[in-house]
């Protein structure tokens, strides 16, 4: 599997650095050029032929920093349909996401636009803890701890798998099944806030570095490689800097851009 950071941050924001500024963007990760997990960033990341060859996206929750990208999707592909694009996840986030964004208030309806015989956009449920396939992929939805019905991933490709966390505070199930996969390569973790802020994380339901250390030990394979995403850009080199105090041998902070093979 080949995994493309489109957007890796908890929020877009326009950092100075060392090389210049540097443009962070919310999570969206490309998927063997074809599926999508989250929606945060694809149209400001993407040419329109890339986008055209996205067929499925994975979605975690409903939250706007990791659906924002298909409304501009939508329109870039609405005078092109083919075939729709497949909205994949549980029941309850596809209800919620045709209900407030889908709903021709806050968006119009590309779930029936251009036509209900050809939209932009068709949904599919999976059910929880259930392994389907989506796009050659073998996908298992396992809900996480955060303030929305959220779901993370288990994602494989042959021998291959890798873990998406989705937004989460403290949480338990999607560490075992991690735990007992026999083909996990890899883990993508969301790190949201810095230690010092740990009420702001415990209220939006999200992880800091010692609340991460604690739930990665739980997977109980220290050397698995490890990828950090959903940092708040303006705590990025806090948040940096307190992770690299745990000594996780393979833990990377992930930036736009990068390429990751699994």
């Amino acid at each position: 599997m080949k995994v493309r950071v489109l957007g890796c941050h908890g929020s877009d924001q326009l950092l100075d650095g060392d090389r210049g500024p540097r443009q962070c963007r919310t999570c969206g990760f490309l998927i063997n050029e074809t599926v999508m997990v989250d929606a945060g960033t694809i149209g400001s990341a993407l040419r329109l032929t890339e986008q055209k060859r996205i067929r499925h996206i994975l979605l975690s929750h409903l939250h706007f920093d990791h659906i924002q990208g298909l409304p501009t999707l939508a329109d870039n592909l609405v005078d092109d349909v083919v075939n729709p694009v497949v909205l994949t996840s549980t029941t309850q986030v596809l209800n919620d996401l045709q209900f407030h964004i889908f709903n021709d208030k806050v968006y119009p309806d590309f779930l029936k636009l251009p036509t209900p015989q050809q939209p932009v956009f068709q949904c599919r449920a999976l059910e929880a803890g259930k392994e389907s396939d989506v796009g050659g992929l073998r996908v298992t939805p396992i809900p996480v701890n955060h303030l929305v019905p959220t779901v993370g991933f288990l994602i494989r490709e042959g021998a291959s798998s890798f873990l998406y966390s989705g937004d989460t505070y403290e949480t338990h199930e999607i560490w075992r099944v991690a735990a007992h996969e026999p083909t996990l390569k890899a883990a993508f973790i969301e790190t949201s806030f810095p230690d010092e802020l740990n009420d702001l994380a415990l209220a939006s339901k999200h992880l800091t570095p010692s609340l991460f250390a604690r739930e990665f030990r739980k997977i109980g394979r220290p050397d698995l490689p490890v990828y950090i995403y959903h940092v708040k850009p303006r705590f990025r080199e806090e948040i940096k800097r307190q992770l690299s105090k745990f000594g996780i041998a393979h833990l990377t902070v992930l930036e736009e851009g990068q390429e990751i093979t699994i």
